[in-house]
């Protein structure tokens, strides 16, 4: 990207540090049990805000991230078309960029969270599908194992049969 060679060291940490600073606010706002329409307006804007200067100083695996989230806020927002829009696109950048192991696992359940949001169970549960297939398929840390599979549950509890 052009714009990244121009920017100085400082500027790039700049940008490193505001994107992972918004991706933690926006979790804050996610887990909050009781959000007002300006938390859910502000968890938005920090979603997407995380995943601009991502864009400015990111990878593939951040980008694929920040679409992942932006996808769960939509869902959470009910948003279904947004919610899709951005599961797919983060699925698309794994996909391009040859990404596997738990980030695959995420965005699969990020796809299936997306379906759910859209009243789409058949496709929500493929891709849960697919989100556990991808854990049992790859060498995942035990943390990491935790919270995906949690996540995992999670969405399968949303699914209505």
């Amino acid at each position: 990207m052009q714009g990244r060679d121009l920017m100085s060291p400082s500027e790039r940490e700049f940008h490193r540090k505001v994107a992972v600073e918004c991706f933690n606010k926006t979790w804050k706002y996610l887990k909050k049990q009781h959000r007002t329409s300006g938390d859910n307006r502000l968890m938005l804007n920090l979603a997407h805000s995380s995943r601009y200067h991502w864009n400015l100083v990111g990878k593939a695996s951040n980008f694929a991230i920040g679409d992942w989230q932006i996808s769960r806020v939509y869902s959470t927002l009910n948003q279904p078309d947004l919610a899709v829009h951005f599961a797919r696109s983060s699925l698309e950048t794994c996909r391009k960029n040859n990404i596997s192991g738990w980030l695959l696992a995420s965005v699969y359940e990020g796809m299936s969270r997306a379906y759910v949001a859209n009243k789409d169970y058949q496709s929500a549960g493929e891709y849960l599908d697919k989100a556990r297939q991808q854990l049992r398929s790859e060498d995942v840390d035990e943390e990491d194992l935790k919270t995906i599979s949690h996540q995992i549950d999670e969405t399968e509890g949303m699914i209505k049969e």
